[in-house]
């Protein structure tokens, strides 16, 4: 058994089981799967300009699309959000 029911009852501990885990979902744009980067900050005046590392992160909001039928609350960046604003 993966999970030990001392931390969760019987019943939680079987339902982790079978569902797995809830793992929460990387910080990636629903529509076009945009995810961060990596890159370096810029640098200002200086003889040796020495590179610092950065992460170059997706403007994220939440945004209510339909699929199947029924509305769902997916994270988008801004600009599939535009683009979905123009189509409608």
């Amino acid at each position: 058994m993966l999970y030990s029911t001392h931390a969760f009852g019987p019943d939680q501990a079987q339902d982790l089981l079978i569902r797995g885990p809830s793992i929460p979902m990387a910080r990636s744009c629903a529509v076009c799967g945009k995810t961060a980067m990596g890159g370096f900050n810029p640098q200002s005046s200086g003889m040796n300009r020495v590179r610092a590392h950065r992460r170059y992160r997706p403007n994220l909001h939440p945004m209510r699309i339909e699929q199947a039928g029924r509305t769902v609350t997916v994270v988008a960046c801004t600009r599939c959000r535009r683009t979905a604003r123009k189509t409608t």
